[in-house]
């Protein structure tokens, strides 16, 4: 188990542009349409996107306005349903999240707080809330966090080698 935060939030606002020019390229690159700039952004032709779908969601919480993201059924059937998933996750740490039947919407740019969060044994869902726990205020704990070795094993140890 994780525990992450207990100090300033990190100014994800600030940092969002590149995110999301980091996520345009990769859009583009496998022809994926993706719009964030303006908002509301709406995310579709998701399936060669669908790994970065939940730290995106959380981008999207952070950010002003409303992300749409839809065809993607596909993340009903993965490690998880993680739609349902981040949907139940955001929505503990604070944030307006709505689950649809291929999608989410997110109505970003409400303060998120610190929360225990649960991984469903997936490790998209891990990193993807590891991130969240970031941005929020206060403390945030991330249950079964092991889970992250199946992709990434050295995530914790990245993040707070990025200061996270």
């Amino acid at each position: 188990e994780s525990v992450l935060g207990s100090r300033e939030p990190v100014d994800l606002p600030r940092t969002l542009d590149t995110v999301y020019h980091r996520l345009e390229t990769l859009a583009d690159t496998n022809n994926v349409t993706l719009s964030v700039r303006p908002k509301p952004a709406i995310v579709t032709g998701v399936p060669r996107l669908i790994d970065e779908l939940p730290v995106l969601a959380v981008a999207a919480a952070c950010a002003q306005g409303e992300t749409v993201i839809r065809d993607a059924a596909e993340l009903k059937v993965k490690e998880s349903n993680r739609i349902a998933a981040m949907v139940t996750e955001l929505t503990r740490a604070g944030a307006d999240v709505t689950e649809t039947d291929d999608g989410m919407v997110i109505r970003g740019g409400r303060p998120l707080h610190g929360a225990a969060f649960q991984t469903y044994h997936d490790h998209r869902i891990a990193m993807s809330m590891a991130v969240c726990a970031l941005v929020c205020q206060g403390e945030s704990e991330i249950a079964d966090d092991g889970v992250v070795a199946i992709s990434y094993p050295d995530f914790f140890d990245a993040l707070r080698r990025l200061g996270g």
